[in-house]
């Protein structure tokens, strides 16, 4: 049992076991703000499409200040960066309070606070990732992000259903208080870490954080295939893949759920994020994984396969004496799991695959690449299922992930064959 469940060992490590603590504090009251700010505008509105704007306002700062943020952590003691960033967000989260507390009423003012901390997250997060190889030795990478995304993945279930709960008892404020009280946990953290300042390598270190460090960073994934197709197998799982932009359209024609919400559409939005718990929480086993570009494919595979089950139950929804709903939820939370395992080998790969000098400026690229894919997922499965149906388009899309993803392993082998052994050169056969 002990080699099933998730292994511990990184949280030895004080730095480490510090920010991982914080990091469950903080997720608590971050996911509270996640769910406060589109209700927030709901309520001022009575729109959906202010509520969209959301996506605009967070997409943006979330691309701009993702890549210039790692080439910040590539040049700047990341400590210090971690230090500022967090503090912006504590600010940000208290301008939340302010303008709700007072009752501005004014949605582009929530808006625009939305983006400054979604500009912030932007530089904080690569940042982060790119300090664990510092104060993790490699052999403990795989199990130190496993634990760290079952967190992330544990607080976006909880989040919205406490903050769903709660907005009727206590009002926005009071939510965005909490959140911000909750930050200063991450900022204890972060005062306790020594200085990390990027280690030289060659002449790839930036000299200032412009432009050019970017396309620099950028310009090192031609020279290492490995890591280029860590993200390109990612955003084939990620535009392919990923089916909640069609999970009110499920819930409604497929499991006769109302159309504004219900049971069926809550178990299906926290179907993915719950199998990636499970997944984490039974992540022994990725500590003990060699073969991680083969891992990658094999994990990637599954949540193709997963998808295109779960579209293809949706053809047997009605008239059918089986439970279709609680198989789908299932076929979703393999996938979830999948997907879980997949994110820990691919981050583990970035961190300990390239060289200090450019983990935040790749970093930087994973930020956009995680958020940017599944957004374009929800426009591509939209107009598909609007078109094809729901159950076509999932299903279509499960498969197109299981042949796109075997199509890029032949395309370059030494992903495939790439072992952690062989770090830090990731294009070793």
């Amino acid at each position: 049992m002990g080699r099933l469940l998730a292994d511990t060992t990184p949280l030895a490590n004080t730095h480490f076991r510090r920010l991982w603590w914080a990091n469950i504090i903080t997720v608590i009251g971050a996911q509270l703000t996640v769910v406060a700010v589109p209700a927030q505008i709901y309520a001022m509105t009575g729109s959906s499409a202010y509520v969209g704007l959301t996506g605009v306002f967070g997409l943006v700062p979330l691309v701009v200040f993702g890549l210039w943020g790692g080439a910040l952590a590539d040049v700047f003691d990341r400590r210090r960066i971690l230090l500022v960033t967090t503090v912006g967000l504590i600010a940000t989260s208290i301008l939340f309070w302010v303008q709700s507390a007072a009752g501005w009423g004014n949605v582009w003012i929530l808006l625009g606070v939305f983006a400054l901390q979604q500009a912030f997250f932007a530089v904080n997060q690569p940042t982060r990732s790119a300090v664990l190889p510092r104060i993790l030795p490699a052999e403990e990478l795989p199990a130190a992000n496993s634990l760290n995304m079952t967190v992330m993945q544990a607080g976006a279930i909880a989040g919205p259903l406490v903050g769903g709960a709660l907005i009727p008892v206590l009002g926005f404020s009071l939510l965005y208080l909490v959140d911000a009280i909750c930050l200063l946990a991450t900022l204890w953290a972060v005062i306790g870490l020594p200085s990390l300042v990027p280690e030289l390598s060659g002449d790839q270190r930036p000299k200032t954080p412009g432009l050019k460090s970017v396309i620099d960073g950028l310009g090192y994934l031609r020279g290492h295939p490995v890591l280029l197709m860590s993200f390109v197998v990612d955003l084939i799982a990620m535009i392919f893949g990923m089916p909640r932009a069609l999970f009110p359209q499920m819930a409604h024609e497929s499991f006769g759920g109302p159309s504004d919400g219900g049971i069926a559409f809550a178990l299906l939005f926290i179907a993915i994020p719950l199998g990636a718990v499970v997944g984490g929480v039974l992540s022994g086993w990725v500590s003990r994984v060699q073969r991680q570009g083969r891992a990658v494919v094999v994990c990637i595979i599954v949540w193709g396969l997963s998808v295109a089950v779960s579209g293809g139950l949706l053809f047997f929804a009605h008239g059918s004496a089986l439970p279709i709903l609680p198989l789908v939820v299932v076929a979703l939370m393999v996938g979830g799991a999948a997907d879980m395992a997949s994110a820990a080998f691919r981050q583990t790969m970035l961190q300990s695959a390239a060289t200090d000098d450019v983990r935040g400026r790749l970093q930087g690229v994973f930020i956009v690449i995680v958020a940017g894919g599944p957004r374009i997922a929800d426009v591509a499965h939209g107009a598909s299922a609007a078109v094809a149906g729901t159950a076509v388009t999932i299903a279509g899309g499960g498969i197109a992930v299981v042949i796109g993803t075997v199509l890029a392993a032949l395309a370059v082998p030494a992903f495939w064959r790439y072992r952690a052994s062989l770090r830090p050169d990731p294009n070793v056969a």
